[in-house]
């Protein structure tokens, strides 16, 4: 996932209406690597982008204390004002396209920062044109990190054909149905939290993790019917009584903690 900013002078954002900018999903991808490069060859705006690699999405939206889309969309954007303020750049006034209820995300960016006007509004890309500017740098941006995005698999039947990487794409579709495995998901090209995932995942092994995590009740790690995980001795495992009373009981940390001698350490 890419975010993009662009930043000018107040009295360069009139000029920036003549570039033809507007929302980068409206334009052709030749019309988008054309605006970008024009834009790049111009001295009176500044860009950046902040590139969110499919992995740390899904540890974010998956872990226990879940981080959702909107608020690292929210990280994103602040990180990438942050960014641009200690480049030097007097920031004045902000446009942001709205993730989320924009009144609540106007309040947040405002307490954040309160020197800075902010305009947050829904389709703000194809309202002003230094959003559809910025929008445009993410999305070229993102494209060119697809084709040249070196797979980390190597199995046989790897192919790249992946197509845009939008839900409704039927290449994209296409690619995912062939490339999913029952055990692994996908690829680590793909975001497993993706909702569009969801339906090939029906079909895959379930797998109980063993947790180092005790419940608030004191109990040990339960699986979704409720029910305490499934002890070791009846998978084949051989423990010693004691241990296997601890892991039934949901008393003491889980064996397979105990076994390393692993220990919480609250401090580096």
């Amino acid at each position: 996932m890419v975010y993009g900013c662009l930043y000018c002078s107040q009295s360069y954002l009139k000029t920036l209406s003549t570039l033809s900018f507007a929302d980068s999903k409206t334009l052709k991808e030749e019309k988008r690597e054309e605006l970008f490069e024009t834009l790049k060859l111009n001295d009176s705006i500044g860009w950046d982008v902040d590139v969110i690699d499919p992995r740390e999405l899904s540890a974010k939206m998956l872990k226990k204390n879940k981080i959702n889309l909107n608020e690292i969309s929210h990280s994103s954007a602040m990180g990438l004002i942050d960014r641009v303020l200690k480049m030097g750049v007097l920031l004045t006034e902000v446009y942001i396209d709205t993730v989320g209820d924009a009144g609540k995300y106007e309040m947040k960016l405002s307490n954040s920062f309160p020197s800075i006007k902010f305009v947050v509004a829904k389709k703000a890309d194809s309202l002003y044109p230094v959003v559809s500017g910025a929008s445009i740098v993410a999305k070229v941006t993102r494209d060119r990190a697809l084709r040249e995005w070196v797979l980390d698999e190597t199995a046989e039947n790897m192919q790249r054909n992946f197509g845009s990487g939008y839900p409704g794409d039927p290449q994209t579709k296409s690619w995912l149905e062939d490339h999913k495995h029952h055990i692994f998901g996908f690829p680590s090209l793909v975001r497993f939290s993706w909702g569009t995932c969801n339906s090939y995942f029906k079909d895959a092994a379930e797998v109980l993790w063993e947790s180092d995590n005790l419940d608030e009740d004191g109990g040990g790690s339960n699986n979704k019917n409720g029910k305490r995980q499934l002890k070791l001795s009846n998978v084949g495992f051989t423990t010693s009584k004691r241990s296997e009373e601890i892991e039934s009981s949901g008393k003491g940390r889980c064996r397979f903690f105990q076994a390393r001698k692993l220990e919480h350490l609250t401090y580096f």
